[in-house]
């Protein structure tokens, strides 16, 4: 079983994109014994299987028009995400093999190039909400794609601020491009950038986050403990967050708060880099 954060790191896709497509259902977790919600290794590879997609040059927006097709289609097909392959029709499109056949998610055989162009131009319940919003998504989209090359870093900023223009109230963008004005040592624009996500979305996870990682650099520890707790409220198993919690109320000589995050940390990475250290807070 594996966190956001380690799931994001082994697939090398940042943590906000990986949220995000949690978020419109694009991917899923599963729960462990605990009833606790993870990846398990079979989620692991549908993200692998969208990752390679995009790699392939087909749009996540295609993808997810796909997805819902394919849902409505072919409801007995598990894990269609994994079952998706790029089409011989080219142009970025899409198709499954499905009863021997090499099927389109709008039911057309793959070969059937014209009419299968035809049914993938309906609009999807995000389309229908707007071009502005639909706009929107194909720029936050794009910049998730050029954030993680440090060469294109200018590029990621303009695709994130194309999309709130278009729309102002998308707080995964705004946080998204904190993050890279942090990348690029502007502190104070990076601070500008999560608070707005902030004020579009309370409860926003990384943007709590990492603004608690910038009240803390900055010596404002109680401001950092607001943000982690409030990280916590969104996601009380973000490992991440109790392991720095842990650690800050150590510096405010906090040891019994400090040794119940650690119990929490230990309880989500038995095994990680800090499990040892965890144990030892926890024995002591």
């Amino acid at each position: 079983m594996y966190s956001r954060a380690d799931t994001a790191k082994i697939l090398r896709v940042s943590s906000e994109r990986l949220r995000y497509w949690e978020r419109t259902e694009l991917v899923s977790r599963s729960a462990d014994a605990d009833g606790r919600s993870v990846f398990a290794f079979e989620d692991l590879l549908q993200v692998r299987s969208l990752l390679s997609l995009v790699e392939e040059g087909v749009s996540v927006r295609r993808i997810r028009r796909s997805l819902e097709a394919l849902r409505d289609r072919l409801p007995e097909l598990e894990r269609p995400l994994r079952a998706l392959r790029l089409s011989t029709a080219g142009a970025g499109r899409v198709a499954v093999r499905h009863d021997d056949a090499l099927i389109e998610p709008d039911g057309q055989l793959a070969i059937d190039f014209d009419a299968s162009q035809a049914g993938d131009e309906q609009p999807t319940p995000l389309e229908r909400e707007g071009e502005k919003q639909g706009g929107a998504l194909a720029w936050f989209e794009r910049g998730c794609e050029l954030d993680a090359e440090p060469k294109r870093l200018r590029e990621a900023i303009d695709a994130y601020r194309q999309a709130i223009t278009l729309d102002p109230d998308f707080a995964d963008a705004h946080c998204n491009l904190g993050t890279l004005y942090f990348n690029h040592g502007d502190r104070e624009q990076a601070r500008h950038w999560y608070a707005e996500a902030l004020e579009r979305e309370p409860s926003h996870l990384e943007a709590h986050f990492n603004l608690a990682n910038l009240c803390e650099e900055d010596g404002r520890r109680e401001s950092a403990v607001h943000h982690y707790k409030a990280a916590l409220q969104a996601d009380p198993f973000f490992s991440d967050a109790h392991l720095n919690l842990a650690l800050l109320y150590e510096k405010l000589e906090l040891n019994r708060m400090a040794r119940e995050h650690w119990r929490l940390y230990l309880q989500q990475v038995p095994d990680g880099n800090w499990s040892e250290i965890a144990r030892q807070r926890v024995d002591e």
